[in-house]
């Protein structure tokens, strides 16, 4: 069962760790500047969305190349 969810948790660790990464400059522990938060938020949406592109691609990738029997039988 751990197997199923080991990738989705890695993303979402992943993901989590960029996000603060890009978010916080080095003079502020909190994040914060001058020019303000909207510029910051939408990269992390955006390296968010990246993110989840790339991990739900791989299942799409390996589901087109399995054949419509093979599927149906489990």
């Amino acid at each position: 069962m751990m197997r199923k969810w080991a990738p989705m948790i890695a993303a979402v660790a992943l993901g989590a760790a960029v996000a603060v990464a890009l978010t916080r400059p080095a003079g502020d522990p909190a994040g914060r500047s001058e020019r303000g938060h909207v510029p910051k938020f939408a990269g992390g949406i955006g390296v968010t969305m990246l993110i989840g592109a790339v991990a739900g691609l791989y299942p799409a990738i390996r589901a087109s190349k399995t054949p419509p029997t093979a599927a149906l039988n489990g």
